[in-house]
């Protein structure tokens, strides 16, 4: 996804009166197990509700849509000595194809799991 791409995804979740069953918000909570759970319930909601993605999106303050940040950095978090995107990979059964987003936003590092 480009930057430009990223940015707009992003702002437009902002105008959201509040988390959908296939967006949810989180700021810096980084539970392999927890991200996992999420992505296989986001992903069946967005299947119900017709909608091609889910997302767990870090950054955004669930109550108030600011932008915050988050300290959440999922390429470098390791479970064991395997990194998560892989740990997630092989742990999600059915396998459920996800993509890892980061990028800045005002100055605040956003990460997305689409």
């Amino acid at each position: 996804m480009k930057d430009g791409e990223f940015i707009n995804l992003v702002k437009s979740f902002m105008f959201l009166t509040k988390e959908t069953e296939w967006i949810e918000f989180k700021i810096n909570q980084s539970d392999p197990q927890e991200i996992g759970e999420y992505i296989s319930a986001l992903s069946n909601s967005a299947a119900l509700h017709q909608e091609i993605n889910g997302y767990i999106v870090w950054g955004i303050e669930n109550k108030t849509r600011k932008i915050v940040g988050t300290n959440f950095k999922p390429r470098i978090k390791k479970i064991g000595n395997e990194e998560l995107e892989n740990w997630l990979a092989t742990q999600l059964f059915p396998r459920i194809d996800f993509q890892i987003h980061e990028g800045v936003i005002e100055g605040k590092p956003i990460v997305v799991f689409r």
